[in-house]
């Protein structure tokens, strides 16, 4: 039977490699997809980032983005427990960053992007 302290490993494991992952993507996504919206009229780059927004909806990056998130929520709430531990506050810390900075600011731009703004018709 699988334990919390059996898991945890393999979760900080799993928590750090889809940080890595989604950290590739949201480099790549600032460094050439950005600039290359930025080069279009506004109506038409913001067009193209709500058909991104749609496209990003597939198991596949799905998993890659919530499962990370799922990973660190529960290396977050598992990590209150084991506060006495020396990596604790390091686990904390990047759970949270990630939580805030990935899930919470991209959930917030894609909602920002679902209407098209006003000076843009």
């Amino acid at each position: 039977m699988a334990t919390a302290n059996n898991l945890h490993f393999p979760l900080m494991l799993v928590a750090a490699l889809g940080c890595g992952l989604n950290a590739g993507v949201f480099f790549a996504f600032s460094t050439f997809v950005m600039p290359a919206l930025a080069r279009l009229q506004p109506p038409q780059g913001i067009a193209a980032m709500q058909s991104m927004n749609i496209t990003a909806i597939n198991p596949l990056f799905m998993i890659a983005l919530f499962g990370t998130a799922f990973a660190c929520l529960f290396l977050a709430v598992s990590v209150l427990f084991k506060w006495h531990q020396p990596s604790a506050f390091y686990l904390l810390a990047g759970s949270l960053l990630y939580l805030i900075g990935a899930i919470a600011v991209t959930i917030t731009e894609g909602n920002l992007l679902r209407k098209p703004h006003s000076m843009c018709r």
